[in-house]
């Protein structure tokens, strides 16, 4: 029979299988709401602010339309663009300080707890440290404010995210080939994966990541 006839091997790093396409994505909408209840109570007074500056730019030009001119004769206020800039780099620093710091000591945000995966680096289980774990965060999170330029930045992020789709190895999104890491399902005795570079590694027993 010929090679291309046999299923593939799926790839177990660490002994563990790679994190579902469904659990990751599950995970991630998880994250997202929770950095977006920390905007609603941070960024909730620019909002407010931009808001009050948003609606009589928008009465205006539903008069100026309606006597034949045309919305773009109508200019946004620079603090309304100043507004929006500041809402977007706090929410940049919001996901920065709720999932750097989680994936660099411990490897799971919240919704990875929930989903039972975690990021883990190709070479061992070793805690990837904040450094490492910014790097990963960086390729994804660093276009946020990119959405006030014609919604460039949330383009970016999407490809990102589903890149993994097209990594049948090790469904590495791009921010995991950045940081060199992948994301393992771990198992319901919470085992956690084994560190194959610690000399307990060949027999068996779990290194704590």
């Amino acid at each position: 029979m010929r090679a291309g006839m046999y299923p593939p091997i799926q790839a177990r790093p660490h002994g563990f299988a790679l994190a579902g396409l469904g659990p990751r994505l599950l995970a991630r909408l998880i994250d997202i709401l929770a950095v977006l209840l920390l905007n609603i109570v941070i960024n909730g007074w620019f909002a407010y602010q931009w808001a009050r500056e948003f609606v009589p730019m928008y009465r205006a030009t539903i008069d100026e339309m309606a006597n034949g001119g045309s919305a773009w004769d109508v200019q946004a206020s620079g603090r309304m663009d100043g507004l929006l800039w500041a809402m977007l780099i706090i929410a940049t620093l919001l996901w920065l300080a709720y999932e750097a710091p989680a994936i660099g000591s411990s490897g799971q945000t919240l919704g990875k707890r929930l989903m039972r995966i975690k990021v883990v680096a190709v070479e061992d289980t070793k805690p990837l440290g904040f450094g490492r774990a910014f790097g990963r965060w960086a390729r994804l999170g660093l276009w946020t404010p990119a959405w006030g330029c014609a919604g460039i930045g949330f383009v970016l992020q999407l490809i990102d995210c589903v890149s993994p789709v097209f990594d049948q190895q090790l469904r590495q999104a791009f921010h995991d080939k950045t940081a060199r890491t992948v994301v393992v399902a771990l198992p319901p005795d919470d085992r956690q994966p084994v560190d194959a570079t610690t000399s307990g590694g060949g027999n068996g027993t779990s290194h704590q990541g």
